[in-house]
């Protein structure tokens, strides 16, 4: 048996979503809130290789998920930090595109 520590990021429908259902597996594994739609818990696998599936089944038996419904863990794997959508995938074009924008000065010496 492995313990991680997970970090897990959801984004479900304001109106549809079912947070009853997720805050009820977040719950059940006793996670801690880290802000807006962020939560970190512990938990034993069978192996390293089992976390994905594992945490998928586990919510997918908890939570109704909807199409836009998005869930992506954090955890350590080895010496590395993985980063993963269970359920759901990244924005083609994030919130925050568009906003900044390079100021190029053309010297004119």
């Amino acid at each position: 048996m492995v313990e991680k520590t997970i970090w897990l990021s959801y984004d479900l429908d304001p109106f549809k979503g079912d947070f009853n259902g997720l805050y009820k597996f977040l719950d059940s594994v006793d996670a801690k809130e880290c802000g807006s739609c962020l939560a970190v818990f512990k938990m034993k696998f069978e192996s390293e290789d089992a976390v994905i599936n594992k945490l998928k089944e586990l919510i997918r038996s908890s939570v109704n998920l909807n199409d836009d419904d998005r869930i992506y863990i954090i955890y350590r794997s080895g010496n590395r930090v993985k980063g993963k959508f269970l359920f759901g995938r990244r924005k083609t074009n994030p919130p925050w595109k568009g906003y900044y924008s390079e100021v190029v000065v053309e010297d004119d010496g």
